[in-house]
Formats: C-alpha cells, sequence, structure tokens
C-alpha cells in the first residue's frame, strides 16, 4: 500500500504552531471555555422503598489510580438521613466507560444488609493489597462504620465493621498509603467524629487490606468533622477538618498515635439562598512532594459577607500552613456566590507545576431567596495554585426545588468530588437535576465526558496582592446541631432539626 506524506518547512511549522496557540487563547478569553458541556449520566436511583425520595442521588466521592476511578455516592435520599443504599460507578479505561450498581449487603434495601440507610461514602484504593474500599455510616440510633472491599471496583464484598460502638458516628472519610516507599506503605485509615461526644474525631487503622480494624483512637484535642486524612510520601498522615475554625491533626507513627493539632485558619462563610443545605466543610489534596492542599467556601474577601468563593491554604507538614489565598473564580465585586468544592490534585506533579482541578457549584446571584439558579462549574491551575483558568460551566441551571429535602435543607450533597486519572485528565463527579415529574425526582450521578484540562484554557486569572475585608465574619450563627443532619441538638432546648 503506498501512502503519500505530506511536509512542510519547518518554519511554517513553527508560524503555524504559534497561530493556533494564539487562536486557542482568544477562544477561550471570548468566553467558549464557559459554555456548557456534554455530560456523562454514571447512575440512576432504582429503589422504590418508601422512606426515601426515589430518583434521588447525591454526595459523591471519587479516587483514581492508574486508569481506574471509582466514585461512591448516596441514592435514595432521605429526608432525615442517609440513602436506600450506597451506589457507585467505575471506570477502568480512564472514563471512557462506566459500570454501575449498588453495595451489597450494607441496608435492607439490597442483598441482604441489616442497616435501615446508609450516608456519607468516601473511595480509597490500596495497592499493597489490591483492594478498593468504600467507607460509610450503616445508621441506626448510633451508626456503625462500615468499610466495603472490592479487588477491581465492579464487584464488591459485603462491609465489614470498622465501629459500632461511638455514642453517634458522623461524616466518614478515608485514604489509604499508596506510596511503596512508605514505612507504612498498604495502611490505611479512616476518620469520623463521634457527634454524642461533642463532635470528638476517632480513627482507626487497617493493615490488612480492610479486613480488620483497629480500635478507634480518640485524637486528643481534636474537636469537629469532615476530616479528610492525606497521607505524605514519608507516611506522615495529615487530617484537615471543620472544628475551631479549619484546624488539622497528624500522625508520623502509622496511625499508631494523633495529635498535634493546629489551625489552619478561622472561617467566615456566608449562607446559601434557595434553603440549600451547604456550610464550609474542607476538601483536600495532595501533591508528589507532599504539600497538603485544603480548600473551603468563605466570605472574607466580599464586602459584607454577601457572597462566598472558594479559597485555600498549604502546607508542607501539617504543622505550619500558609495565609489564605482566593481562587480567582469570579471578581470579588460580581454577585456569584460559590460553594461545596470539590478540589483534586494530580499526584504526579509539584511544586510551581502542581496541577489542581476544583468542581464546585455556584449561583450567579447569590442574594437569590427562592428564586436561586444553581450550576456546576470547574477551574484549574497548573502552577500550584498561582494562576486559575476561567471557569467551565458543567451543569445548569437547576433550581433548588427540585432537589431531595433533608432536615437541614434541599440537598446536593455536603462534599462532591473530582480526580486525576493517570495523570492527564481529571474527571468530577456531582449531581445533577431536573425537573421532577409530579412528586418523583429526576436526580443523579454525572461527570464529564471529556477531561476537564482539555477543556478549561490555560491559566491566567491571579487573586495575588488580594486582601480579606477588614473584620470579616459569616453572617449566620454557629450550627445548632453536634451532627449534619441535626438529630443531636448543641443546647437541649432546641428540637431535633427533622422535629422542628
Amino acid at each position: 500500500m503506498n501512502q503519500r506524506v505530506l511536509c512542510f518547512p519547518r518554519w511554517h511549522v513553527s508560524a503555524f504552531l504559534t497561530v493556533l496557540t494564539v487562536l486557542t487563547t482568544l477562544v477561550f478569553l471570548s468566553g467558549i471555555a464557559s459554555a456548557q458541556l456534554t455530560l456523562t449520566q454514571l447512575s440512576t436511583d432504582t429503589f422504590t422503598d418508601t422512606d426515601a425520595q426515589h430518583m434521588t442521588e447525591v454526595e459523591p466521592d471519587t479516587f483514581a489510580f492508574g486508569s481506574t476511578i471509582v466514585s461512591a455516592f448516596q441514592t435514595g435520599r432521605i429526608f432525615s438521613g442517609g440513602s436506600s443504599d450506597i451506589g457507585f460507578a467505575t471506570s477502568t479505561n480512564s472514563g471512557s466507560t462506566w459500570t454501575h450498581g449498588f453495595l451489597p449487603g450494607v441496608t435492607v434495601n439490597f442483598m441482604g444488609g441489616r442497616f435501615p440507610s446508609a450516608s456519607d461514602p468516601s473511595v480509597a484504593f490500596d495497592p499493597k493489597h489490591g483492594k478498593w474500599m468504600v467507607a460509610m455510616l450503616g445508621l441506626s440510633s448510633n451508626n456503625s462504620v462500615l468499610v466495603s472491599t472490592s479487588s477491581d471496583g465492579l464487584t464488591w464484598a459485603n462491609p465489614v465493621t470498622v465501629n459500632s460502638n461511638s455514642s453517634f458516628a458522623d461524616k466518614t472519610w478515608m485514604v489509604c498509603d499508596t506510596n511503596s516507599g512508605s514505612t507504612f506503605f498498604g495502611n490505611c485509615y479512616v476518620e469520623w467524629d463521634d457527634a454524642g461526644l461533642g463532635d470528638q474525631v476517632k480513627m482507626s487503622v487497617s493493615k490488612d487490606g480492610g479486613a480488620t480494624w483497629s480500635a478507634a483512637s480518640t485524637v486528643r484535642n481534636a474537636f469537629g468533622l469532615g476530616g479528610q486524612p492525606l497521607v505524605q510520601p514519608n507516611g506522615t498522615v495529615v487530617v484537615p477538618f471543620e472544628g475551631n475554625g479549619i484546624q488539622a491533626f497528624t500522625s508520623t507513627d502509622g496511625g499508631t498515635t494523633w495529635g498535634n493539632v493546629s489551625t489552619v485558619s478561622t472561617i467566615s462563610d456566608h449562607g446559601e439562598g434557595g434553603s440549600l443545605r451547604s456550610g464550609p466543610l474542607p476538601t483536600a489534596g495532595i501533591d508528589a512532594a507532599g504539600t497538603v492542599y485544603v480548600a473551603w467556601q468563605d466570605c472574607r474577601f466580599r464586602s459584607g459577607c454577601s457572597s462566598n468563593d472558594i479559597v485555600f491554604a498549604t502546607s508542607t507538614n501539617g504543622t505550619t500552613w500558609t495565609a489564605v489565598k482566593r481562587i480567582p473564580i469570579d471578581a470579588t465585586t460580581t454577585t456569584v456566590d460559590h460553594f461545596i468544592p470539590g478540589l483534586a490534585v494530580d499526584q504526579n506533579t509539584s511544586g510551581s507545576t502542581a496541577k489542581l482541578g476544583l468542581v464546585y457549584y455556584f449561583y450567579p446571584v447569590s442574594n437569590c431567596s427562592s428564586n436561586c439558579s444553581l450550576n456546576v462549574g470547574f477551574t484549574k491551575s497548573s502552577d500550584g495554585g498561582t494562576t486559575w483558568s476561567k471557569a467551565v460551566k458543567l451543569a445548569g441551571p437547576m433550581r433548588t426545588t427540585w432537589l431531595p429535602n433533608t432536615s437541614l435543607g434541599r440537598m446536593v450533597g455536603d462534599y462532591i468530588s473530582a480526580s486525576y486519572v493517570n495523570g492527564d485528565v481529571s474527571f468530577g463527579v456531582f449531581a445533577k437535576a431536573l425537573q421532577p415529574t409530579g412528586s418523583v425526582f429526576n436526580e443523579a450521578m454525572y461527570t464529564n465526558s471529556i477531561g476537564l484540562d482539555v477543556l478549561a484554557g490555560p491559566g491566567f486569572l491571579t487573586s495575588v496582592g488580594e486582601k480579606p475585608v477588614p473584620h470579616a465574619h459569616s453572617d449566620h450563627g454557629p450550627s445548632l446541631y453536634w451532627d449534619h443532619e441535626g438529630r443531636l441538638p448543641k443546647n437541649p432546648g432546641t428540637p431535633p432539626a427533622d422535629l422542628d
């Protein structure tokens, strides 16, 4: 077979590439980067139990290792807390195709489970033992911390119990040490808080691929929720959490002891309109050198705390932290409100070339009351957070009345998630809702069909030199409840949220 090869002078090629680069930049600057993209629906709620608000899926987490990415989420959201079961969606080919299902043996709604509902899924991978894991809560009078495992992210075993004797377990999260050079390679760590003890943070460790777990360790002076454990290359575990502001604690001995609580920052956050359930829980990631990035929603750069930005701080040791920086998605003079962030950090990159991806929800107009327009956005940085790309709109607009209701407001999730796959492309997983049909909702898990890094464009937005508004503070009081379902009031005179 004959083939013709076209050859051009080298200067023609160079000129063409220069023009192409300029045109590409102009396209992104002209606003094409914020055009809505084609999405892939990952799952759907097929349960029919009478406890849940059906055709709903909320609160995803993701984790990627090699070409496999696994997401887990609540399916069939229940007003008073939890869901019919934990769903999963897995791609073993870098996001080209996905397989979805539900975790067996967790709830009474699927394959012999014993809990009425489940909540707070978090995904991890243990390469030493070849196990994917999902930590979650089995809801009961005091809740149990559970972990399901899988060798391929597709077929899952019944869960094992990590802890069942907390007063009221809440907000599970987990991580495994994936660095073969670490002394503690293969250790996996689960975090939760005991809301019945004033949000006392607890930790447990597995050294055998999630088959068995240590007795719960109480982290001294750590009271809060939403902790996100991360492991540095040397095996040090760093756990940012929402406590007295954003705080963190560490372990340097493989989870034998925990402590050294530090303060990352105070929190000043705006309460979202539209009766949306939201709060300043942290989202965190780590780069190849062990730099920890933690981000959350915060209004300190907005006059009068009129809306939230997503802000972040970093640390190389988990004890000392940089000053808070604003992610410059929009100018501080706009009305846009940003919240519920999910941060991804490419663990094949580090330092001034660290790749960061951020998915988040936003309202174009913060002061929207009952007429809020809910959207999903994405931005990225290729230089460790110094500059950021123009935002890409992933989904929306949605009405908050299209979302399932909970004791603390309409819900897409207390968190969402994004992950880098093979260090090349980033995928966000998030809840997207369409207008309900009668009393049946139409909310499911979605992801981007094409890697977001390809579409987000170059980074040119910066917040360098910006300073917080003097005396910034939240525009609402502290939470009335220890837990995130409104079941345990801080004041004995306050009724549970689902009875209020």
